[in-house]
């Protein structure tokens, strides 16, 4: 006999474990499924341990500044202060029993395995069967891409999961992929003494993101000593009496470790959407604004298709749980969604690009402020490396995207993300008063400049 239950949480990464709390705490029934750890990639893999990393290794950047600002400094690189606190403090060694006790806390009932939907209204996992009356929400996340280089298989390469395990720096690493996991991982080893090449097949870094984006964190890159490949296809992979040669074209790289960053695959195939009369054969799912791919089936996070940041999964999660509470939301909207590469220079981005505003047939106008120009990166000095970039839509006098890059880019981008969130007519963003002499004052000359 099938347990009758209201919710059916699969996957309690951050948006999954949000969801069946919240909904446990309203007095249903719920049981989440997981089958690896409670909290999901985020805080066990991704953003805290990776930006415990970067911390470190910013702080020793800090300390090579000192010099050109106001005085000496020795700096030493340590990675075991690093290693020891993504251990301690991050991930309890790997250990989710802090986040499943906060979730059966709640009043939710946690079940380990792997969920299949079996109809409407039916989940198997294992060998026990859901009767689910209300919603079935799917959180299942993304694994690491690995993509199918000759040779690259066989070798005891790292994926994020590895590196982030990682209890000393390599003496020299490899990453392949230029994009916000690669670079922030590539930037933090390097400056612990790590010899660095970045392999990047398309012809910048940061693809997805402005060229001046890519532009300025190369050229920061190459400042520092990481090696960069890009428009560099690799075509084979070897690894030998301890060391990997990585070859592209003309170029051979040897190093004593190889980091796979090449983005990431959704967890959709086995969960049995067809049963439900959905189709999982794409990169993503489609739900709905409320986040339905099926009556009573939700679909939020990474594999929703808008963005594997752990604040949409977040804001998904709220949307999903209001519309199963009859709740009043109007639904998800996509037009300001913010996303910040930790790299030093933070890239942080908001809404279109200049290429995704023409491409969708919108009259653009675009300018560029120079952080080193502004008055705070003048006095900032040494690492103040930045620009501020809008995009416009001039029929409608407004601006659809932004990208801040800077010492404090994710911080400034917040100011960026409210204007295109609201619409915020430029005119009224024109007659702002912007405080003195701070970093964000530096969109009030890119605005000048529009």
């Amino acid at each position: 006999m099938a347990e009758q239950v209201d919710v059916v949480v699969v996957g309690m990464g951050p948006g999954g474990e949000s969801a069946a709390a919240t909904l446990a705490r309203a007095g249903l029934t719920v049981v989440g499924v997981e089958r690896r750890l409670v909290g999901g990639e985020c805080p066990y893999y991704g953003c805290i341990p990776t930006k415990m990393m970067v911390r470190g290794s910013d702080a020793l950047a800090e300390a090579r500044r000192v010099p050109a600002l106001s005085g000496t400094a020795d700096v030493t690189p340590d990675f075991a202060p690093v290693a020891a606190r993504i251990r301690g403090e991050a991930t309890d060694d790997w250990n989710d029993q802090v986040a499943a006790d906060r979730f059966t806390d709640a009043g939710g009932r946690l079940v380990r395995g792997e969920a299949v939907i079996t109809g409407p209204g039916a989940v198997r996992v294992g060998d026990q069967d859901f009767a689910v009356a209300k919603a079935v929400i799917l959180n299942t996340g993304t694994e690491p891409a690995v993509p199918p280089i000759p040779g690259l298989a066989d070798t005891p390469y790292w994926t994020n999961r590895d590196a982030v395990a990682a209890t000393e720096a390599p003496h020299s690493l490899i990453v392949l992929g230029g994009g916000a996991i690669g670079l922030e991982m590539a930037q933090a080893f390097s400056r612990f003494g790590t010899q660095v090449t970045v392999f990047e097949a398309a012809d910048r870094l940061l693809a997805l993101e402005e060229p001046e984006s890519g532009d300025l964190v190369a050229g920061v890159f190459r400042t520092e000593g990481i090696a960069l490949h890009t428009g560099a296809a690799v075509e084979h992979v070897a690894h030998d009496d301890g060391r990997f040669a990585v070859k592209a074209g003309t170029v051979t790289v040897e190093a004593d470790r190889l980091l796979v960053a090449t983005g990431r695959k959704p967890n959709i195939g086995g969960l049995g959407l067809d049963s439900v009369g959905v189709d999982a054969t794409g990169r993503s799912l489609s739900p709905d604004v409320h986040m339905q791919v099926a009556e009573g089936v939700y679909a939020i996070g990474d594999i929703a298709g808008k963005g594997a940041f752990t604040h949409m999964s977040m804001y998904q999660a709220k949307i999903a749980t209001d519309h199963i509470l009859g709740n009043d939301n109007p639904g998800a909207e996509y037009h300001a969604v913010p996303r910040v590469t930790f790299t030093d220079p933070e890239v942080g981005a908001v809404g279109l690009t200049e290429k995704q505003a023409r491409d969708q047939g919108i009259q653009v106008a675009t300018s560029v402020s120079e952080i080193p120009s502004s008055s705070r990166g003048w006095i900032h000095k040494t690492g103040n490396e930045g620009f501020i970039k809008l995009v416009a839509d001039t029929d409608r006098g407004i601006l659809v995207g932004a990208t801040s890059a800077g010492p404090t880019g994710g911080e400034v981008l917040s100011m960026l993300t409210l204007a295109v969130h609201e619409h915020t007519p430029i005119t009224r963003l024109r007659q702002m008063i912007y405080a003195y002499p701070t970093f964000h004052r530096a969109v009030e000359d890119a605005l000048s400049r529009l």
